[in-house]
């Protein structure tokens, strides 16, 4: 068994031994999640990661993405794929963090099609990656901004959440405009939670923007300027 067959099967029978069978019934219908719950808190999830991951070190690139690919296409229950974002995190692996992720970033984001998966990943993956590597990235975002798929279009609207003065205007300017009349929920609100951040760094811009945008949701300017008024 190599490395990555030991990381999953040591990932799976700690998540079975830290579950609490009375909390995962709730977990999965807030999350209105297909798959089951461990019943797992996210601060039991964390130690446990920290641990297994410092045992089972892997070698190089390609076992990287074959743990977190195994983890994500073969789990049985949600806090699997949690581990599996958390292992495209871990600080150890940072130096493979790069613009050639993009299409492993891509399959979680629409596979995983709802908010807990995809807000991770957009803020805490493709958001450094954007900074890092803005042409090849934003490339591929602005081709999202208006991609079929709401999970793509909602991770190139909030992707720039951490930016601060890095924010790429043109591409925050163009993920809204292109989704401004969308009724989806997620891509209303994910607009709004985007110019709420980017107002703690230029908050004229904002009003600015809301002002000359009427088109905009209430709810997106009601989350835009909840802490300008």
């Amino acid at each position: 068994m190599d490395v990555v067959d030991r990381l999953v099967t040591a990932a799976r029978a700690g998540l079975a031994q830290s579950g609490d069978q009375a909390k995962a019934p709730a977990m999965q219908a807030y999350m209105k999640s297909a798959l089951p719950f461990r019943g797992v808190p996210k601060p039991v999830r964390s130690r446990l990661t920290r641990r297994l991951f410092a045992e089972f070190v892997l070698p190089d690139r390609g076992s990287f993405v074959a743990a977190v690919e195994k983890l994500w296409r073969e789990a049985d229950f949600r806090e699997e794929r949690y581990l599996a974002i958390d292992l495209t995190g871990y600080r150890h692996y940072a130096c493979w963090q790069d613009s050639t992720l993009l299409p492993l970033y891509d399959e979680l984001i629409v596979t995983g099609a709802w908010w807990d998966y995809v807000d991770d990943i957009a803020v805490h993956r493709i958001g450094p990656l954007l900074r890092a590597e803005p042409r090849a990235v934003g490339t591929v975002l602005h081709r999202w901004v208006t991609d079929p798929d709401r999970w793509r279009r909602r991770t190139a609207v909030i992707c720039q959440l951490d930016a601060k003065t890095e924010t790429d205007l043109d591409l925050l300017t163009h993920a809204i405009e292109a989704n401004i009349d969308e009724r989806d929920f997620f891509l209303r609100k994910g607009i709004g939670w985007a110019l709420r951040q980017y107002a703690r760094t230029d908050p004229a811009w904002v009003r600015g923007f809301v002002a000359d945008h009427p088109g905009l949701s209430a709810l997106s300017v009601r989350e835009a300027l909840k802490h300008l008024r």
